[in-house]
């Protein structure tokens, strides 16, 4: 199983990239980070520099049809540019197109808000991002993970860096389907 992690030249939540792409890993899974630029990635831990990252693969230069899932790390500034990015939410719309399994924590569901496929969704984010999300036409709950089959493709999110156990839990329940 391929599984992209999308992220932006900058701002990634370093804890929201690692614990997830072990936690695919451990699967014998292949992750791949897809960026908006080519690398590095520099990480954040919250406002701190964190490490950076090598990029596989450049979203103008993948397809969602070359990956079996894909995971939306948060950090603030992460998914703010990914939603500013046409090829970034086009490639992320693609996976609900698909019906492949997307998985997104803390501020990544923003790009979900930008492509238009929350609606008649349930899930969570961190909480500043609930008004967006009701705006958009999803459900937002305050729960650890919420997973969500309300509509074509798996859909399992989750607050904040203290729920990675859950979220990483849930992810590969659902991605292993």
């Amino acid at each position: 199983m391929r599984v992209a992690f999308l992220t932006a030249p900058e701002g990634v939540e370093q804890v929201e990239l690692e614990r997830p792409w072990q936690a695919v890993k451990d699967e014998g899974w292949e992750p791949r980070l897809v960026s908006t630029g080519r690398g590095p990635v520099q990480a954040f831990h919250h406002l701190d520099k964190g490490d950076t990252f090598s990029v596989d693969e450049l979203v103008a230069e993948s397809s969602a049809e070359d990956f079996d899932a894909l995971v939306l790390p948060g950090g603030v500034a992460n998914p703010d540019a990914l939603r500013m990015d046409e090829k970034a939410v086009a490639f992320t719309r693609h996976f609900f197109g698909l019906a492949r399994p997307v998985a997104a924590i803390c501020h990544g569901p923003w790009t979900l808000v930008e492509a238009d496929v929350v609606r008649g969704r349930t899930l969570t984010s961190w909480p500043s991002l609930a008004t967006d999300i009701r705006n958009a036409g999803g459900t937002w709950v305050d729960e650890e993970v919420k997973v969500c089959h309300d509509a074509p493709g798996t859909l399992v999110t989750s607050r904040k860096p203290a729920d990675l156990d859950a979220f990483c839990a849930a992810l590969v329940q659902e991605f292993r389907r």
